[in-house]
């Protein structure tokens, strides 16, 4: 029987750091899921599956939202499920389209609070472009459920110049790598709405629907290599994920990548790498150097991408890691994230 021989099996059971999006949840899909799902097929790792459909390719994804607190500065877990399922389907490349949603309810859970949470889902997938067609709902015993969480799955149109997209196979040194804005604002809003925080942080969730964006930015052009949001684990997890898949190096530059003040004054203050918090409206992209300021450009006509910025290059040299020039010159090696920073953050 095949073993693992990492702290999955010297804890013999689940960790909240193995939904931490970094080191130990890759583990896990790996050597559980993968093992058992993959049918002896290589399964790509990326957050929509693309499947044949009669006349053009489709993109599918699932994800299950269990945030606490549900309503927080900038959203709440409504708006949270849209957006990231929306958003994990344009990544790839695709045009989202139709979701479905499952809901698990705690028994004495307030009508008041389930209604501004259905309302605000709608609301989302309405500015999205996309509907809601099906669902399901379960109760559970009180205490057996923490509120509520949410099961959204959704389809969407992909086209075939975008179907490496996800994979990032045609990523090569030169291609340049851009974010969309400020990162690490949705984990810190998440922070101080559920610690109480006493202070005025002015911190909003970053939670936002990129598919508008992102189809200005991929329509007419072959210049996109790869995408991804930078949820789970930040924007330090989603670059080590490609440079490793990819055996490809990445430089990146502290001095461009961009914070808001009030973000780094909080991260600072209780400890927290901002690269590796959770963001809810932020993209990855890797471009072709040549089309790099023409889609940066872009990019900063729409709201969402307004504060855009070229952050790195992809390199030929340190394959399979991240490295980052500093702010005061020096250079250190970007990891996986390898524990929990903050758990029941989507």
């Amino acid at each position: 029987m095949h073993t693992i021989y990492t702290e999955m099996a010297i804890s013999k059971k689940i960790l909240l750091n193995h939904g931490s999006g970094g080191k130990l949840t890759h583990e896990l899909i790996k050597e559980v899921f993968v093992r058992y799902f993959s049918n002896g097929s290589e399964l790509p790792l990326t957050d929509s599956a693309i499947i044949d459909g009669d006349t053009q390719k489709l993109a599918f994804t699932t994800d299950s939202y269990v945030v606490d607190p549900i309503f927080f500065p900038g959203g709440d877990i409504g708006k949270l499920a849209v957006c990231g399922t929306v958003n994990d389907l344009a990544v790839c490349g695709a045009i989202p389209e139709y979701l479905s949603c499952g809901f698990i309810i705690e028994e004495g859970f307030e009508f008041e609070k389930l209604i501004k949470i259905v309302s605000s889902m709608a609301r989302t997938a309405d500015k999205a472009g996309v509907k809601i067609i099906t669902g399901d709902t379960k109760v559970v015993d009180k205490g057996k459920c923490d509120k509520i969480f949410i099961n959204t799955a959704g389809v969407g149109r992909i086209s075939l110049k975008n179907e490496n997209i996800a994979s990032g196979i045609n990523v090569k040194p030169g291609d340049k790598i851009i974010i969309n804005g400020g990162i690490a604002e949705h984990g810190m809003a998440i922070l101080a709405e559920r610690e109480g925080l006493k202070f005025d942080t002015g911190i909003l969730s970053d939670c936002a629907p990129l598919n508008k964006m992102i189809e200005q930015i991929t329509t007419g052009n072959d210049a996109v290599k790869f995408m991804r949001d930078a949820t789970r684990g930040g924007l330090a997890t989603v670059l080590c994920e490609i440079a490793e898949s990819r055996n490809l190096g990445i430089d990146i530059h502290e001095s461009e990548i961009p914070i808001k003040d009030n973000v780094r004054g909080i991260c600072d203050l209780l400890g927290f790498d901002p690269l590796y918090v959770a963001n809810e409206g932020k993209v990855v992209i890797i471009v072709d150097p040549l089309y790099a300021n023409r889609i940066l450009e872009g990019m900063k006509k729409n709201e969402l991408g307004k504060h855009a910025s070229v952050i790195g290059e992809v390199v030929d040299d340190h394959e399979g890691l991240v490295a980052m020039e500093t702010e005061i010159g020096g250079r250190r090696i970007v990891d996986m994230l390898a524990g929990e920073q903050l758990p029941r953050i989507c």
